[in-house]
């Protein structure tokens, strides 16, 4: 709390030291010391009124001050128990435990924060606790260190870059100084004119991303290592400042997804995601990625976990011929290329013939740029489309600034959206998702030949799509006419 305090009560202070020092202490200090007080009796009521219970059967949470809330979960139905522990809760030797069922809501959910370190372990050992198949154990991955020369080739980095600017001006203005540093900087930069001040600011944004992305790198996955448990749970291992543990039980595994952003795919590599039921969503999974089963990694390697995790000699997303889409699927991603690289330049020549020449030729300069990117971008976009099946499992792929190779258990598929637009139509292409509970929640077949992804569809699931299908009736045999003997 006292760090709470700190960070909303210094830039308060600046600010009201416009006015007076006097004023700014007798706000801020007071403010400060509430702050602190109310959090720590809140948290000490929370952990007075706070109850957990795991018996033969359920596991109990009883809490709550002025409300009492009672929560039951069944053992039998547990399928996760996530251990956490950020740099303050690892100083007193504590962690913080989400034990769920798998369902996304949180009512399927009990968290306990924080508890001791042994007794998070001993609670992970036992609430996943089955009886052993009598399958191999053991390692499927371990941290290479050498992995981390993907980390820059992310989007991350010139994201973070971008936000180390804004977060430079935004600290400027609060000591009203955001007007000098912009000066400072086109003095800096007017010895390099228009086209080289742009690219030592870009380069100067990409540095500072790169040892951004590398830091966030290292304190995500420091200390990676997936391993298989006993009774087939699915463990990971991460974290440099904030530790954590997430088991996954292979029950409810529905398959992989092999992703490769743009700039691991150039380097040859790509990372593997779970396709599971009831992982963590919304607010829980922004920083933890729970579904990742292996960080970005050589694509050899990312072929090899994805095999072992689906215990199949080979990865089905290596596995499959994937059969290519129709020509008109290419023209669609053209136009939406274009479409796009118009939508981002239009604003500035309208700002251009409103205020300065300078945004006009900062148009044309990011125009000629754009155009042959965002088409090339379309063309591989194409390359990247396919389906297949092989095995148990549909295959799909898509995608080019994030390639996404997903397989799917066909038993994991519970229904079939197809999907068309008027353009799409017009080409006699469709979209069809596979439904599932798992995951994403639907995959899908982009711009596919109309008749070959109902096709695909009815293969993969027989019998789900076929009430709905109007197939053409065979041509009746010919007939050769018999020859007159007489």
């Amino acid at each position: 709390m006292l760090g709470v305090a700190v960070l909303a009560g210094v830039p308060t202070a600046i600010g009201l030291s416009a006015i007076s020092t006097t004023v700014a202490l007798a706000w801020t200090l007071p403010g400060a010391a509430f702050v602190v007080i109310a959090g720590v009796v809140a948290e000490w009521l929370r952990h007075r009124t706070t109850r957990y219970r795991v018996g033969p059967d359920r596991v109990e949470l009883h809490s709550g001050v002025l409300i009492r809330r009672r929560r039951s979960l069944q053992r039998d139905r547990i399928r996760t128990v996530d251990v956490t522990a950020d740099p303050l809760l690892r100083v007193f030797g504590l962690v913080s435990v989400r034990v769920g069922t798998g369902e996304r809501a949180d009512d399927g959910t009990v968290r306990l924060s924080p508890v001791t370190r042994d007794t998070g372990d001993e609670l992970r050992r036992t609430l996943l606790d089955r009886v052993g198949d009598g399958t191999a154990e053991g390692t499927l991955a371990v941290l290479d260190k050498g992995w981390i020369r993907y980390a820059p080739l992310s989007f991350v980095a010139p994201a973070l870059g971008s936000a180390a600017f804004g977060g430079v001006l935004n600290v400027a203005d609060w000591f009203d100084l955001a007007g000098g540093v912009i000066a400072w900087a086109v003095d800096r930069l007017a010895g390099f004119g228009l086209l080289g001040g742009i690219a030592v600011l870009v380069a100067s944004g990409l540095a500072v991303g790169v040892i951004g992305a590398l830091g966030l790198w290292v304190e995500m996955w420091w200390n990676y290592r997936l391993d298989r448990e006993p009774g087939g749970t699915l463990r990971v291992r991460r974290g440099l400042l904030t530790t954590r543990s997430i088991s996954l039980e292979e029950e409810r595994l529905r398959g992989v997804d092999v992703v490769e952003p743009l700039g691991a795919r150039l380097s040859g590599a790509a990372r593997v995601d779970a396709v599971a039921t009831g992982m963590a969503t919304g607010t829980e999974n922004t920083k933890t990625d729970h579904n990742t089963l292996l960080p970005a990694a050589p694509k050899a390697v990312a072929d090899r976990v994805a095999a072992e995790v689906l215990r199949e000699p080979v990865s089905p997303t290596e596995a499959v011929r994937l059969r290519p889409h129709p020509i008109a699927a290419r023209g669609r991603r053209v136009r939406w290329a274009l479409a796009t690289v118009v939508v981002g330049e239009l604003p500035l020549v309208v700002l251009g013939v409103l205020l300065t020449d300078v945004l006009l030729h900062i148009a044309w300069i990011t125009a000629v740029v754009a155009v042959p990117v965002a088409v090339a971008l379309a063309f591989d976009a194409y390359r990247s489309l396919g389906h297949g099946s092989v095995g148990d499992y549909l295959v799909a792929r898509s995608g080019s600034v994030r390639r996404s190779t997903v397989a799917l258990q066909c038993r994991g598929i519970i229904g079939w959206t197809v999907r068309q637009s008027v353009f799409q139509r017009r080409a006699g292409l469709s979209t069809v998702l596979a439904t599932t509970a798992a995951g994403a929640g639907a995959y899908a077949i982009r711009d596919v030949g109309t008749g070959t992804g109902l096709d695909a569809a009815d293969a993969a699931v027989p019998g789900l799509l076929a009430p709905f299908l109007e197939r053409a009736p065979a041509p009746a045999p010919v007939r050769e006419p018999v020859p007159d003997l007489a």
